[in-house]
């Protein structure tokens, strides 16, 4: 049987939809998104134009940002990214890979599948072209100043070479890179990012010096073979991003030389303090309510009461998950300090409840 002409004709099923919405209550904005879901003034977004794979566990995402996005961010920040599965939308936060002011006008994140990760796994192995998905606005600190210092030193592993990548590409791009050594350790040379575009400059730049380090055979870099590595490390500028362990032997052993200042560190994950105490949960006052131990996050506790709650970043950078503390304390799992002034705003993907509580949503 031939469908009615409505139907096989995309032009007129779209002519249709408009029609329809003419006739609903609508704000001006989802007026423009039935002409393009780019077209929104409420939220930021983007469409995902390519998923790259670059190793068997890893893909480069080029995202084509929508309405009210600024391309002058500054290279080593990182983006929130939400996307819609099974009618809820869960947002992760990741580094640009790509170098601000692109031509084409895209952005593009690198994610890792990892086994415990839901949505990296998504993004890496389920995420389809043509995708629409929420965006949040760059922000960070591990930036690339401007003018570059003269001499700089990348420590890095697994998949903390995103920003870096950023900051070099950034510097390739102005065709000129000051005196860096990067060392970057991966597992394997299969699973090393980036590793053949790390080789080219390389060989173009003598400036550029790249030490591979693969654990498997290798061992961990430890932070007593900085001297063999780079012996001048005390006189450069140092970047280090990579496994929480990792970053933590840095960072004491720069402390020990007393160039602490001199290090910029970017973590992927939460160093936590101990939890609290634990108790009743309430989301808003009458709201419901949950009973959770002291190693649970507020945020983790709304999810699981089936509570709408806004976060991005999960590691208490982004503030997107700030909501108003009612009544009761919490404890800042990063710093172990309480907190129990009412509506002082608390950020629910790094506190715990030390007692009862009540958040003001």
């Amino acid at each position: 049987m031939t469908e009615p002409l409505i139907q096989r004709s995309p032009a007129l099923r779209g002519l249709r939809r408009f029609g329809k919405a003419l006739t609903t209550p609508l704000a001006p904005d989802d007026y423009l998104a039935l002409i393009n879901p780019l077209w929104s003034q409420r939220e930021l977004r983007g469409r995902i134009e390519k998923v790259v794979p670059i190793t068997d566990r890893a893909a480069t995402l080029v995202i084509r940002p929508g309405w009210g996005w600024s391309f002058n961010h500054a290279p080593g920040q990182y983006i929130g990214i939400g996307v819609e599965i099974d009618g809820k939308f869960h947002w992760r936060s990741y580094s640009l890979s790509s170098v601000p002011l692109v031509e084409g006008k895209t952005v593009s994140i690198t994610v890792k599948a990892m086994p415990e990760g839901f949505l990296s796994d998504h993004l890496v192995n389920g995420l389809e072209p043509g995708t629409i998905v929420r965006l949040a606005s760059p922000q960070g600190d591990f930036v690339l100043p401007d003018p570059p210092p003269a001499k700089m030193l990348m420590l890095v592993g697994g998949s903390g070479i995103t920003p870096v990548m950023s900051i070099l590409r950034t510097m390739d791009r102005r065709g000129s890179i000051p005196d860096v050594v990067l060392a970057y350790s991966a597992t394997t040379e299969d699973d090393m990012m980036f590793v053949h575009e790390l080789r080219v400059l390389a060989l173009r730049y003598e400036s550029f010096t790249f030490y591979e380090r693969f654990t498997d055979a290798d061992g961990l870099l430890t932070a007593d073979q900085l001297d063999t590595v780079c012996p001048d490390w005390r006189e450069r500028e140092a970047w280090a991003c990579g496994p929480g362990p990792m970053l933590d032997a840095f960072s004491e052993h720069f402390e020990s030389e007393g160039r602490l200042d001199h290090l910029h560190v970017e973590r992927f994950t939460l160093n936590l303090a101990s939890g609290g105490e634990g108790g009743t949960v309430t989301f808003g006052v009458g709201g419901p309510t949950v009973e959770v131990d002291g190693a649970t996050t507020l945020l983790e506790a709304g999810e699981k009461a089936g509570i709408n709650m806004l976060f991005g970043c999960r590691m208490g950078i982004c503030h997107t998950c700030d909501v108003p503390l009612a009544s009761g304390s919490i404890r800042d799992l990063r710093s172990g300090n309480e907190h129990s002034e009412p509506n002082e705003y608390i950020q629910t993907c790094i506190s715990v409840a030390a007692g009862d509580c009540t958040l003001a949503i």
